[in-house]
């Protein structure tokens, strides 16, 4: 593995555009983007739906190809599929078949990692994750959120550098989001881990990141980043009453052009 660059970056971003061809011509999804993102940083990406903040979680996971620009993971160009990439979708995909131990170790059978290890590690993740004592149920058998919870410990099975996380949680009823937006800055506080993630809710992309990263209409463009002065772990209630959290907020509802009131 190549050594993280000076300055700690583990992602850098320089110039990225994506083009797709279409029935009715090109369609340019992302222009001159240009993102540094330092090891342990949590990034959050607000923008208005189809600005391609979707395209770039996968241009990052190597999932789809830049027109122009470049992206570098640890110093290596990404060029294809990443296999130290963790991705957590909007829906779990988790296996209706397979338990919940056992939807956490299929990225173990598919990276062909030494099993021990990866069940000691899934243990850990389903210990952190407080889903301890449902490690034999069924995928039906859970709620919305602990099916993500499943999903969030299979994307971390193997350690990766970087988790990419696309509106995780949109699909979830407000309450079991704010529960799992606490759960996630819990865990994220105590792994260290780089994350990327996707939202539409600007209180999530505030409450989570160390950095909110707000993009233009198609062609995305970064508009701003503004850095979040708040501790790494975080009180949910305390923080929406901080001034902190009232400026960047305030800040990215102007961006995005919608109403200054709570999600």
């Amino acid at each position: 593995m190549t050594a993280t660059p000076s300055g700690d970056s583990v992602l850098e971003i320089k110039d990225l555009a994506i083009t797709f061809a279409s029935k009715r011509g090109q369609v340019t999804a992302l222009e001159g983007v240009d993102l540094d993102v330092k090891a342990g940083e949590f990034i959050t990406i607000a923008g208005p739906s189809g600005c391609g903040k979707s395209t770039l979680l996968k241009a990052v996971a190597g999932l789809t190809t830049p027109s122009g620009g470049s992206i570098k993971l640890r110093g290596d160009e990404v060029r294809g599929p990443r296999q130290d990439i963790g991705f957590v979708f909007q829906r779990a995909a988790l296996l209706e078949w397979r338990s919940v131990r056992g939807n956490i170790l299929l990225q173990a059978e598919m990276r062909g990692m030494n099993m021990r290890k990866a069940q000691a590690r899934a243990d850990e993740l389903i210990e952190m994750t407080g889903l301890t004592g449902f490690e034999k149920a069924l995928p039906h058998e859970l709620s919305g959120g602990m099916q993500q919870r499943v999903s969030l410990c299979r994307a971390l099975l193997h350690e990766p550098g970087v988790l990419l996380m696309d509106e995780p949680f949109g699909a979830l009823d407000a309450l079991t989001r704010e529960r799992m937006n606490v759960e996630l800055n819990r865990i994220t506080s105590q792994t260290g881990t780089t994350v990327l993630l996707v939202t539409h809710s600007v209180a999530e992309a505030v409450y989570l990141a160390s950095r909110v990263v707000v993009m233009s209409p198609r062609p995305g463009r970064i508009l701003e980043e503004h850095r979040v002065d708040l501790p790494a772990e975080r009180d949910y209630a305390a923080v929406l009453e901080t001034a902190e959290f009232h400026r960047v907020s305030s800040r990215v509802r102007e961006l995005l052009g919608a109403p200054a009131v709570a999600d």
